[in-house]
């Protein structure tokens, strides 16, 4: 038996390695399959016969019905019930990247679902700007909204609808719009060519309505007191002209839009904060789409934009001598304010994207005395994933329905409420506020959904009213599903 045990104690091994492996993918494969499922809690609209979260119901039937436009459809950001366009367009620019990055390695039923979430959002943002020269931005009035603590399916605020028409500028607006259509149409390239073509051909006439009118849309007196303070263009709109130069440069294949982003890079402030990506601030994640061009050699003329994704790689690399970005004493990716984990997220994707683009290129980067190459990229990347899903001193997921220890009391009003199929009857603005008051755990599972997430200390008390940890958006999950995607393929990349 000594023998036999010694004969088989290899197989044993491979054995045990493989049942590790296969178990590491069906935990990164089931968190993204909910990743991309609370997409689906956030509708708004009509909904269809497969809504997979049942408790929700139809909602927002008569948006843009003001102005005699149908604006029915996309999603609400957070906890409320807004359809802000801005983060909207993040949102799908990011579903769409980790489709066009990552969506060969997600299972076939996980790569439909992911397409019909970004169409979910594409079929909106189509409506939005369908009329020349004129663009919706938003649905909702936030101030009422926030006022009350009522279901989507109940809503009886105003459902005012924010325009901005030429010459008046909306460039992030449009811009971040120009690049989630662009985006979206490579997505949709090799399954619908022709929505892929109607996708490309309005990313742009989009785009040039963002750079005829340049500014921020949010500088519109008519549009301030319902973007702001929520979804003010706070750091400028210049860096949605280069992304959506950028995105449709890869879209369509022009090269005239890299032309643009190389002669633009200097008056549109290509190397101002470099080290910030997310809703408003698209810097990072654009030095990232374009140093692929440089990368694969297509364009030399743009290394300044490799130079600078190299130089935020580096910052988060603890071992070099350019480090700054901050991480909690877990681990985790610290960024001041609210919803830290949109850094997080974000910031993840950008990792194991460039990673990628390294390994393909045969590539490493120079980080003062060392080389990071993309096996640490990748490293820094899975520390990430697996600390939100639940590595982490507090020893909880911060995905809503994955492990057995998650968020119970999220800020979202659809959750903390009873679902309007057990409670049919209409609960008014201000009849809410008993279900945000309770500290009994939300009835309704937002299953999939990623929390703000805990501050700079790892703590997290699961406080519906602490919204900067407890609120789940759309932007912390978007780029989750391309992390995610990676990893439920490669689970041990190393």
């Amino acid at each position: 038996m000594k023998h036999l045990f010694f004969f088989f104690f290899p197989f044993l091994l491979l054995i045990l390695q493989f049942s590790l492996c296969n178990s590491s993918y069906l935990i990164y494969g089931e968190a993204l399959s909910k990743s991309i499922m609370f997409f689906e809690g956030q509708r708004s609209g009509f909904l269809p016969n497969d809504q997979r979260i049942n408790w929700r119901g139809n909602s927002g039937l008569g948006d843009g019905s003001a102005v005699n436009v149908d604006l029915t459809g996309g999603y609400y950001d957070a906890g409320d019930n807004v359809k802000f366009g801005f983060p909207m367009a993040f949102t799908t620019t990011m579903l769409a990247w980790s489709v066009i990055e990552f969506g060969e390695m997600m299972p076939p039923p996980e790569l439909r679902n992911a397409l019909v979430a970004i169409r979910w959002s594409t079929d909106y943002l189509l409506k939005m700007v369908a009329q020349p020269d004129r663009i919706f931005v938003q649905v909702g009035d936030p101030i009422k909204d926030h006022n009350c603590w009522e279901r989507p399916e109940d809503m009886d605020t105003a459902r005012t609808v924010y325009m901005v028409e030429a010459p008046n500028p909306a460039s992030d607006v449009a811009g971040e719009t120009a690049a989630a259509l662009a985006a979206s149409s490579m997505a949709f390239r090799s399954s619908d060519p022709g929505y892929s073509d109607t996708l490309l051909r309005t990313a742009i006439r989009v785009f040039g309505y963002a750079d005829t009118y340049r500014g921020a849309y949010s500088d519109n007196t008519n549009i301030r007191d319902g973007a702001c303070p929520f979804y003010c263009d706070f750091d400028g709109y210049q860096d949605e002209l280069l992304w959506g130069a950028a995105w449709l440069g890869r879209a369509s294949g022009d090269e005239r839009y890299l032309d643009y982003i190389q002669s633009n890079a200097k008056s549109l402030g290509a190397d101002e904060n470099i080290n910030e990506f997310g809703w408003d601030n698209k810097h990072a994640g654009l030095n990232v789409l374009v140093s692929k061009e440089v990368l694969e050699g297509k364009s030399y003329d743009l290394e300044s934009y490799k130079a600078s994704a190299d130089s935020f790689m580096c910052t988060l690399i603890p071992e070099s001598s350019s480090s700054h970005i901050a991480y909690t004493p877990g681990g985790l990716i610290y960024r001041p304010g609210g919803s830290n984990l949109q850094h997080s997220t974000s910031i993840t994707f950008l990792l194991l994207t460039y990673a990628n683009y390294l390994e393909r290129s045969s590539t490493s980067i120079n980080c003062g005395t060392i080389s990071v190459g993309p096996t640490k990229l990748r490293v820094i990347a899975k520390r990430q994933v697996d600390y939100i899903l639940g590595e982490n001193p507090k020893g909880m997921s911060y995905m809503v329905g994955y492990s057995d220890r998650y968020p119970q009391r999220i800020h979202h009003r659809g959750s903390s409420i009873p679902s309007i199929k057990d409670h049919p009857q209409f609960i008014g603005c201000k009849e809410g506020s008993i279900y945000c008051n309770s500290s009994n755990p939300n009835p309704n599972v937002l299953v999939g959904a990623l929390v703000g997430g805990p501050q700079e200390d790892d703590e997290y008390e699961d406080d519906r009213f602490d919204f900067k940890k407890s609120e789940p958006t759309t932007y912390i999950n978007a780029p989750f599903v391309g992390a995610l995607a990676f990893f439920a393929a490669n689970p041990n990349p190393i």
